[in-house]
């Protein structure tokens, strides 16, 4: 049997925001009405806990109201015939439940939660609510395994070695500014074609196997996926 060739997708906020999920920060700099350091950072978490653990309960309850859209459906379904994997800076479960199977969360998982005193202590959150005294088998509060600003990226190695091991790229709902993120689009081996998704141009060094498809992500992955089929 042909082995398939390796597709990697790095998945952004533009993909969830069609599924009715709100772009991180809005136009005022507010993230949900809320100054992003006094919700995702560690300092945020020190100085109003409930504060903290608020937020993401009301983004978790947001989140199970919501369905994946044709966009994370063209990506589960480009595993019949690729060798996939999500590289996503998103938290919802989106991706999942649309049926992909092999999913990296660099910016942590929003249906989880982690111990406050042993980091290596992950839960998955049933429902939507985690609840101030909730603790870990230490008996230490959980907080949302989520990477605030200000944390460390423990998923970045693993994402480096994906993207250096791809055939295909895609980008798709991000504009590849938030780093260590964004240069995970720059460390493709020579050769491998590049396809951004994205309504506006976004900035890339000029390379003759970058290609731009300005559409929203549920219509540009669409035609991603036609020119890959066909390719293969």
């Amino acid at each position: 049997m042909t082995q398939k060739k390796k597709l990697t997708v790095l998945s952004g906020a533009g993909i969830s925001a069609e599924s009715g999920i709100p772009t991180f920060r809005g136009a005022d700099g507010l993230w949900e009405g809320h100054r992003v350091e006094d919700v995702a950072t560690p300092e945020a978490w020190h100085r109003n806990p409930t504060l903290v653990q608020q937020f993401y309960n009301e983004r978790r309850k947001k989140a199970l109201e919501v369905f994946p859209n044709d966009g994370h459906k063209v990506l589960a379904d480009l595993e019949a015939e690729f060798d996939v994997t999500i590289i996503t800076q998103n938290v919802d479960n989106l991706h999942e439940r649309a049926g992909s199977t092999n999913v990296i969360h660099l910016h942590g998982e929003l249906f989880k939660a982690r111990s406050t005193y042993d980091e290596t202590l992950i839960y998955d959150v049933e429902g939507w609510e985690i609840k101030m005294g909730d603790c870990c088998e230490k008996g230490s509060q959980l907080r949302p395994h989520i990477v605030w600003f200000g944390e460390a990226v423990p998923m970045m190695f693993e994402a480096e070695k994906v993207v250096k091991q791809s055939d295909f790229l895609i980008v798709v709902g991000t504009s590849m500014l938030v780093y260590p993120a964004a240069s995970l689009a720059f460390m493709t081996n020579p050769g491998v074609p590049i396809y951004v998704v994205n309504p506006q141009k976004t900035e890339f060094p000029p390379t003759p196997d970058l290609f731009f498809i300005e559409d929203v992500a549920t219509k540009g992955l669409k035609k991603v996926a036609d020119i890959l089929k066909k390719e293969n």
